[in-house]
C-alpha cells in the first residue's frame, strides 16, 4: 500500500477538501463548474474561476442536487480537474483513496461512484465513510482531545450547503434512530438573501457568486433576535447594525467590502467610479435565523437547537449528560460569528438544568472533517474499512455498499 500516506477527499455540495493525509491542511476547492457571462466559451473547473476576470452573473453547474450526487458527468469533469497536474497529481494505483459520501446516501448512488472510482481512476483501495463520522472522529480522537477526557459520546452538528444533520454518537458509533435532518443549509441561504435584496432594492436574482460572497462577509447570528430587530428599525447612527456592502465592479475591486453608511471611500478605489452600494439591515442576522427557526420561510422543522434537545432525547437515558456535554457544530454555516454562543444558549434554555451543556465549533469547521479523514486513514479501523481492487473485481460494489433498509 506504499508508504502509509493516503488521499483523502471530502467530497462536499460546494466545497470539496483534498490533500495527502501527512500535510496539515488540505485544499479547498469549489466542487462544480461554473460559467460567465464575460467568457462563455470557456467552462470554468473548481478553482479555474479565480482566472476569470468578471464574474458577475455566475452560473454554476453542481454535481449535487439536494444533498445527493447526481450529476455524474459534472463530478467526473471536477475529479479529472482535482486529479491532474494542475490540481493534485495523485496515483491511486500506488495511494488508497478515502472518500466521503452523505448520509443515507442511495444504494445506486454509492455504486456508481465505486465503479467510476475503480474503473475510470484505478485505484488500488477505497475507503467510504461520511463527513460527520469523520467530524466524530476528529472530536474523539483528535489532538485537541489529548488535554481533555477522551468523550464516549458527541452530538455532530453538521451543518453544510444543502442540508444540516444532527447526528449522536456513542462510543464511536452513530445512533441510527436519533439522525435529525433540517432541510436548510448554505444554498437555501444564499437563496433567500437574494429574493429579500432583490424585493427590496436591486435585481441580484443571477448572481449567486456575488451574494454568497455578501452572506459570507456580513451576516451573523442574533444572541436577542427582537432586540436586535428593535435597533434595525431605527435611523443611522442609532442603527448599529445597518451597513453598506460595497458590490465589486470587477475592474479594481474583486469581491465586494462592509463599510458604515458614513465612511468615505477607501483609498483603493479613489479615482475610480464610486462603486454600487447594497444597503444592508435586518438581513444580516435574519438569514442566519433560518437554521435557528425554518418555519420563517415555511419549511415546518425544528430549528438547530431543537433538533439537538430532540435527537438527544431519542438516546439512551443515561447517555444524555455526555452528549449534551460534547455537542460539535462543524461545516460552512458554523462560520457565521455568534454561532457557538447562540446555539449553547437555546440549548442550555431547552435542557434539563442538571446537565452540563457544552457547545464547540471548531477554528475551521469547513476543513474540520478532513482532519478527522486525516486521523482515522492513521488507524487500523481504516486499514479493515479499505475494499481493495481485488475484492472489487470479485465481489463487484455490492459488499461496500452501506444498506439503510430497516
Amino acid at each position: 500500500m506504499g508508504d502509509g500516506n493516503v488521499f483523502i477527499l471530502d467530497n462536499g455540495a460546494f466545497y470539496a477538501k483534498l490533500g495527502m493525509s501527512d500535510e496539515d491542511e488540505p485544499k479547498t476547492i469549489l466542487n462544480c463548474i461554473t460559467k460567465a457571462k464575460s467568457e462563455r466559451r470557456r467552462p470554468f473547473v473548481g478553482n479555474q474561476i479565480d482566472e476569470c476576470r468578471d464574474v458577475s452573473g455566475l452560473f454554476y453547474i453542481l454535481c449535487f442536487q439536494r444533498g445527493y450526487l447526481v450529476n455524474w458527468d459534472v463530478q467526473k469533469t471536477v475529479w479529472d480537474y482535482f486529479f491532474s497536474s494542475e490540481c493534485y497529481p495523485v496515483q491511486f494505483s500506488e495511494t488508497p483513496l478515502l472518500i466521503t459520501e452523505p448520509l443515507f446516501n442511495f444504494g445506486s448512488i454509492q455504486e456508481a461512484m465505486l465503479e467510476i472510482l475503480y474503473e475510470e481512476y484505478d485505484c488500488d483501495a477505497v475507503c467510504k465513510a461520511t463527513a460527520v463520522d469523520l467530524a466524530a472522529f476528529n472530536y474523539t480522537h483528535g489532538p485537541e482531545t489529548m488535554d481533555r477526557k477522551k468523550p464516549l459520546c458527541c452530538v455532530v452538528v453538521e451543518t453544510g450547503f444543502s442540508f444540516t444533520h444532527i447526528v449522536p454518537f456513542i462510543k464511536g458509533t452513530k445512533v441510527r434512530e436519533a439522525i435529525r435532518r433540517i432541510d436548510v443549509g448554505g444554498k437555501l441561504l444564499t437563496n433567500h438573501l437574494k429574493e429579500i435584496i432583490s424585493y427590496r432594492q436591486l435585481n441580484v436574482m443571477d448572481e449567486s457568486h456575488v451574494i454568497n460572497q455578501v452572506k459570507e462577509d456580513s451576516c451573523f447570528v442574533s444572541q436577542n433576535f427582537v432586540e436586535d430587530m428593535r435597533i434595525a428599525r431605527k435611523r443611522f447612527p442609532d442603527n448599529t447594525i445597518v451597513r453598506d456592502y460595497m458590490l465589486p465592479d470587477y475592474t479594481q475591486i474583486r469581491r465586494g467590502f462592509l463599510r458604515k453608511p458614513n465612511e468615505q471611500p477607501s483609498e483603493a478605489v479613489e479615482g475610480g467610479e464610486e462603486l454600487q452600494a447594497i444597503r444592508l439591515g435586518n438581513e444580516r442576522f435574519v438569514i442566519p435565523e433560518i437554521l435557528f427557526h425554518p418555519s420563517d420561510v415555511g419549511i415546518q422543522q425544528m430549528g438547530i437547537p431543537e433538533a439537538i434537545v430532540d435527537a438527544i432525547n431519542a438516546c439512551p437515558e443515561e447517555t444524555r449528560p455526555h452528549l449534551f456535554a460534547n455537542i460539535l457544530v462543524c461545516g460552512g454555516c458554523a462560520l457565521f460569528p455568534g454561532m457557538q454562543t447562540r446555539v449553547e444558549k437555546d440549548v442550555r434554555a431547552l435542557a434539563p438544568d442538571e446537565y452540563e451543556v457544552n457547545v464547540l465549533v471548531p477554528k475551521n469547521p469547513i476543513t474540520y472533517a478532513w482532519q478527522g479523514g486525516k486521523q482515522y486513514s492513521q488507524s487500523l479501523s481504516f486499514l479493515k474499512s479499505c475494499m481493495s481492487r481485488n475484492q472489487y473485481e470479485e465481489y463487484g460494489t455490492k459488499h461496500l455498499v452501506e444498506k439503510y433498509e430497516s
